[in-house]
């Protein structure tokens, strides 16, 4: 049922063609500056690229040497590589484009008649935009209705302060980058885009690049690593292939060789698109994610920070109960039959509500209003002074006035604040005390209503000084979502504590938190209280309490730090203007995606879409799932980029009779079917059956530390082994270097399949993990083993590649090294099974 909105009820808003109108004439709500062309700046990347250099110079080496056949493969497979790299880079560049659109600001307008929620970019001048606590203003213009109305300017102005602005005052114009911070207001919008004061100053919040990631530093370190290791030994071995032969294009084409073998290009190509694709698929999950260290992030959350309302609740606030105090008597508000002091109530509650409401529970009190009074007493009254809620704890008062002069003055808040300021006596005290508890542990949210008569105009500073008569209580009901208990239980089971930070009293969020099977609902602390303790006090108070009431921003932002210093990992949700600084401050800052407020989507880094806590599970478990993943698919690179090396290296070292047993053609063969397998193969793995009933990982653990290299090492060199046997065996039988090479390629090749169906757990076997569902798998095996036959059986290609056919004997014996050698780890899997 519509409310009627007083002062606004003639506003009709743009019709569609009054919009398109403007659309053509003003242009769409985008701040448009000069962007680098994604595809030229993509391909500048690729030729920065040292791998893409080292094959640029090894193709040039071969066109000078006369070996034309063999710098045009080199050619071709660096237009392979950069179609490879473009394919990545666009499906990152994509889901990244998709992640901007879904987290941009969204607005309401009043159109035909009616209120429309959109997108920013699609405002037009002359639209009336509706500007609601919390609301981020994404355009200029004038206000022409408000309600205790006022903004934050301070990317204007420098100034954090709010300001208090009206259609009736000098400076009644808001402009675009600015938040309000209080109450609300109707604005015909002025200007657009880069007409906004805003646009004309240049500044954007987009302008603002983002930090390197702990994990995104540590990949980026250890490239530069191994790119100064390789030019090193670059350099050794070219000075002495050049003293042996005094040939300067050969010696430096086998320098060039092993410096291929030696750079791990693959793992920031891998990183790049964990990231990017992980935040994809969190998307489709209903989950917006804002900034892509994240989705790094969500698999070390050691603590979750919730709100109550509307996220362990359903926000479907419906007036339950009310109590006079006149009867002192609690009523059902389904049993009707109201008396003249319990109607008196629910009036005054009314218009101690905003004309306008969009909190749920002014709209029950509305339309608590509206099922009561027959003569709707709202148009004949305007709003004559208002205070907006504030105070510890809270509560707001309005002054309505009609025609004749004749005034109401309401004021609702919490109980707490009235108990203060009202003239009551003791005995009265402690009766409006047990009521409020009763009422409480029962699960309601309970707000008190009082009354004050103030005929000056003179208004005092501040509402408390007002004198209260205290009316009466109210007693909203809002249910826990039925899904609650069991996401509760899956933070627990995955090693993630809970904890309730709310604006509620003690005892509703008890009762709620007994409901839902909640652990250590039996202490909690309130926001004035925690504001006492000294920092150590702290500490310990937020490591032992899970239930946090009566919280303000600067509570809130306290229990934060305090967490923080405590080396947990902290999400954080939060819907209001007050929740910003908290979920700045949190390492997962975690907005609502209908409820929540522009200002908290902005502060925070994760949206969820449909204001389900269910879906930071999923979230979670999905940042584990990529972490895993990409440490799977690193440790592969760094396993199979060992054997390529050393089989290159040991060779040549070793003065052994096939000294240069692979050429530039072979490594990069090599790395066009590594590259496949590790940023796609591993990047679809399902995630695994252990992964959420394990502790969250440190924020600090490392791919590159000692204990975390020493699988893959020792994987890397057991098929280093395996190659290097190949060797010898065919040289001990007298084999040409041609099929000496085939011979070790083979192994190579093999050992890679295995590899990846073994990595793909490194606690469960190849017999489990054959089951996960990745139809990638079948299809880059297939293709690896179909190019590699044609190598093997296609003359030309098999000429080309200096190979030779190998008979059936020399290809199982070669796929049984490449077995042995990688197989070994299925027992290791074993006596990890048994021994926890």
């Amino acid at each position: 049922m519509p409310i009627p909105a007083p002062n606004n009820s003639n506003i009709q808003g743009l019709t569609n063609a009054e919009v398109e109108t403007s659309r053509v004439k003003y242009g769409s709500n985008v701040l448009s500056s000069k962007k680098d062309n994604a595809f030229l700046l993509a391909i500048k990347n690729i030729l920065k690229e040292p791998m893409v250099i080292l094959l640029l110079i090894a193709s040039s080496i071969y066109f000078i040497s006369g070996e034309i056949g063999d710098g045009i493969f080199l050619a071709s497979a660096i237009i392979l590589v950069a179609i490879i790299s473009l394919h990545q880079d666009s499906r990152s560049r994509n889901a990244i484009e998709k992640l901007k659109k879904f987290s941009q600001p969204h607005c309401k307008v009043i159109r035909n008649g009616i209120t429309e929620e959109l997108r920013s970019e699609d405002l037009v001048v002359d639209d009336n935009l509706i500007l609601e606590e919390g609301t981020f203003i994404t355009a200029d213009g004038y206000i022409i209705h408000s309600n205790d109305f006022s903004v934050n300017e301070s990317i204007l102005t420098g100034e954090a302060f709010s300001v208090f602005k009206n259609k009736t005052k000098k400076d009644n114009i808001v402009y675009s980058g600015t938040f309000v911070t209080s109450g609300l207001a109707i604005v015909k919008i002025t200007n657009i885009g880069n007409d906004t004061k805003l646009g004309k100053i240049g500044k954007s919040l987009e302008s603002i690049s983002e930090e390197k990631t702990p994990l995104e530093t540590q990949i980026s370190a250890f490239v530069k690593k191994m790119v100064f290791a390789g030019a090193i030994i670059f350099l050794i071995v070219w000075i002495i292939n050049y003293y042996q032969s005094r040939n300067i294009l050969d010696s430096l084409l086998k320098a060039l060789t092993l410096a291929m073998s030696i750079l791990p290009e693959e793992i920031p190509v891998a990183f790049t698109t964990f990231m990017a694709l992980g935040a994809w698929r969190l998307m489709k999950l209903g989950i917006v994610v804002k900034q892509l260290k994240t989705v790094e992030t969500l698999g070390s959350a050691t603590v979750i920070c919730t709100d109550k309302t509307g996220t362990i609740t359903e926000n479907k606030m419906s007036l339950a109960e009310i109590y006079v105090s006149s009867s002192g008597k609690i009523k059902k508000l389904k049993d009707g039959n109201f008396s003249k002091d319990e109607e008196n109530l629910i009036k005054l509650s009314m218009w101690a509500s905003e004309p306008i409401p969009f909190d749920p529970m002014e709209l029950a009190l509305h339309q608590a209003y509206s099922n009561l009074e027959s003569t709707d007493k709202r148009p004949e009254y305007k709003l004559f002074h208002e205070y907006p809620l504030s105070g510890k704890p809270p509560m707001m008062t309005h002054i309505f006035q009609n025609e004749h002069g004749n005034r109401i003055i309401a004021s609702k808040g919490a109980p707490e604040a009235f108990l203060k300021i009202s003239d009551i006596s003791d005995l009265q005290k402690a009766e409006y005390e047990k009521v409020i508890e009763k009422l409480a542990k029962e699960g309601y949210r309970v707000l008190a209503v009082a009354e004050s008569n103030f005929e000056s105009n003179n208004f005092p500073e501040t509402q408390q000084d007002f004198k209260f008569d205290f009316v009466g209580l109210l007693a909203f009901y809002d249910p826990p979502k039925e899904n609650i208990p069991q996401v509760i239980e899956s933070f627990y089971k995955a090693g993630i504590s809970v904890k309730i930070i709310t604006g509620d009293n003690n005892e509703t969020t008890t009762s709620i938190a007994k409901q839902i099977g909640f652990k250590g609902y039996e202490k909690c602390i309130s926001g004035e209280e925690l504001m006492q303790l000294n920092a150590s006090e702290l500490k310990a108070c937020v490591a032992q309490t899970n239930i946090f009431t009566r919280m303000f921003p600067e509570a809130k932002l306290r229990i934060i730090n305090a967490l923080k210093s405590h080396k947990e990992v902290v999400a954080m949700t939060g819907d209001g203007v007050n929740d910003g600084p908290a979920l700045k401050a949190a390492h997962i800052g975690i907005a609502m995606g209908k409820k929540g407020t522009e200002i908290a989507k902005q502060a925070a880094s994760l949206i969820l879409l449909e204001d389900d806590l269910s879906n930071m599970v999923d979230a979670i478990a999905m940042g584990r799932r990529i972490y895993k993943n990409l440490k799977k698919a690193i440790q592969y690179i760094i396993s199979i980029h060992i054997p390529i090396i050393l089989t290159v290296f040991i060779p040549l070292a070793l003065g052994w009779v096939y000294p240069n047993i692979f050429s530039p053609i072979h490594i990069i063969f090599l790395e066009l079917i590594m590259g496949p397998t590790c940023s796609i193969l591993f990047e679809n793995e399902p995630m695994e059956v252990n992964t959420m009933s394990q502790k969250p990982r440190p924020l600090s653990t490392t791919f590159f530390s000692f204990r975390e290299l020493t699988t893959s090492i020792i994987q890397g060199f057991m098929i280093t082994l395996g190659t290097l046997f190949a060797y010898q065996f065919a040289v001990q039988n007298n084999y040409q270097e041609s099929l000496t090479r085939t011979m070790v390629f083979t192994v190579l090749i093999a050992a890679n399949i295995f590899l990846t169906l073994v990595n793909r757990s490194f606690y469960y076997s190849i017999f489990t993990t054959i089951k996960y569902k990745n139809n990638l798998v079948l299809l880059i095996i297939s293709v690896t083993v179909i190019i590699v036959s044609l190598l093997l059986f296609v003359k030309p290609l098999t000429r080309f590649f200096e190979f030779e056919q190998l008979n059936l004997n020399q290809i199982i014996m070669c796929i049984g090294i490449g077995f042995i050698s990688v197989i070994w780890f299925e027992l290791v899997k074993i006596f990890k099974i048994k021994t926890h």
